[in-house]
C-alpha cells in the first residue's frame, strides 16, 4: 500500500510539473489600432482575462491585469487570422474577413462582441465631416438616406452577418432573389447633381449604391462619388485637408484617436453600421473547452 501511495504521489507530482511546463494556449487578435483593443475586450467578456477598467474601451496588452487561464494573446495582421485559424486555440475575427472564409458568427462563433446600436458605443461606424460642416444640409440629406430601411435591408442581406445597421430598422422584411445584385449594378447619372466625394477603405462599400438609389428616388440632386483609399491613415487626412467632403470607413473610437493624434477637426454626423468581432476556433467547440484545456492560473 505504501508503495502504491508513493507511486500515485510521484505520478501526481509529475503531472503537476508537466502542466506547469505546458505552453499556454495562443489566442490571436487583430494588431491594428482599436481592433486590438476590441479583441482584448472580447477575451475579457469571455472570462479569460481581466483588464484595467480605467482604460475603458481602448486597452492594450499591457493593460491586461490578470490572465485567469493559461493563455497568451498574439496580435497579428487581421487579414491573416482566417487562413491561420487552425494554428491558434482561437482568434477574434471581424466579419469582413470571417464570412468570405465560410465562418458565420451565429453558427461558428464561440462568443460575439455585444454592441448596442446607439448611445455611447465607440465601435459604431460613422460618416464623418469637418466640424465646420456639421450643419451642411446636403450632408444631412446623405445621412438620412443612409439611415433608411432600404439601406438596412441591403446591409443585412448582402453582407449576411458581417454588418448590422446602426440605426432603427424593421428586421422583418423580404426581398426578391437577386435584389442585391440589382442594387450593386445600379448606375446613377452624375450630370446636373451636387457631387459629394466620400472617402472609403476596403472592398465592402456597395451599400453606397443603395444610398444613391434612395437619393435619386427622393429627387435630392446629389451624386455620391466614392474615393477609395488603400490605407486607413489616409481618409481622415484627406477629409481634414478638404480633398474629400465626407468619409465613411471608421468607428467612433478610431476617429477620436486619430483626430487627437493628428490634430484633425472632424466630427461624426451619422451612424452607419456595426461590424462585431467574433471569437472563432477550429480546435475547440466552446469557451469552456478552451478554459479546460488552458487550465486556471493561480
Amino acid at each position: 500500500m505504501k508503495k502504491l501511495t508513493a507511486l500515485l504521489l510521484t505520478l501526481t507530482l509529475a503531472l503537476t510539473a508537466a502542466a506547469a511546463l505546458a505552453d499556454p494556449l495562443i489566442i490571436g487578435i487583430p494588431d491594428d489600432g482599436t481592433n486590438l483593443s476590441r479583441g482584448i475586450k472580447l477575451l475579457e467578456a469571455a472570462g479569460l482575462i481581466e483588464v484595467d477598467p480605467a482604460v475603458g474601451f481602448t486597452p492594450e496588452i499591457k493593460d491586461v491585469t490578470k490572465y485567469i487561464y493559461d493563455i497568451e494573446i498574439s496580435p497579428v495582421a487581421a487579414n491573416t487570422l482566417t487562413s491561420t485559424l487552425v494554428d491558434y486555440a482561437a482568434a477574434t475575427i471581424n466579419g469582413t474577413y470571417a464570412i468570405p472564409f465560410g465562418l458565420v458568427p451565429s453558427e461558428n462563433g464561440l462568443i460575439i462582441e455585444k454592441q448596442s446600436e446607439s448611445g455611447d458605443n465607440p465601435y459604431v461606424n460613422i460618416i464623418a465631416a469637418r466640424t465646420a460642416d456639421v450643419d451642411n444640409e446636403t450632408y444631412k440629406t446623405i445621412v438620412a438616406a443612409y439611415q433608411t430601411q432600404y439601406v438596412a435591408q441591403f446591409l443585412l442581406v448582402n453582407y449576411q452577418e458581417a454588418f448590422f445597421p446602426a440605426f432603427a430598422y424593421d428586421p422583418e422584411f423580404t426581398v426578391e432573389d437577386g435584389w442585391t445584385d440589382s442594387v450593386i449594378a445600379y448606375e446613377s447619372p452624375k450630370e446636373g447633381k451636387t457631387v459629394v466625394r466620400v472617402g472609403v477603405c476596403g472592398a465592402n462599400n456597395d451599400q453606397w449604391k443603395a444610398v444613391q438609389q434612395v437619393l435619386d428616388e427622393q429627387g435630392a440632386g446629389i451624386y455620391i462619388e466614392l474615393v477609395e483609399f488603400d490605407a486607413y491613415n489616409l481618409p481622415n487626412e484627406a477629409l481634414n485637408s478638404g480633398d474629400i467632403d465626407l468619409n465613411a470607413f471608421q468607428h467612433k473610437a478610431y476617429l477620436n484617436n486619430d483626430s487627437a493624434a493628428n490634430g484633425y477637426d472632424l466630427t461624426p454626423i451619422g451612424d452607419t453600421l456595426i461590424a462585431p468581432l467574433t471569437l472563432y476556433s477550429k480546435n475547440f467547440d466552446s469557451i469552456d473547452a478552451i478554459k479546460e484545456a488552458a487550465g486556471l492560473l493561480n
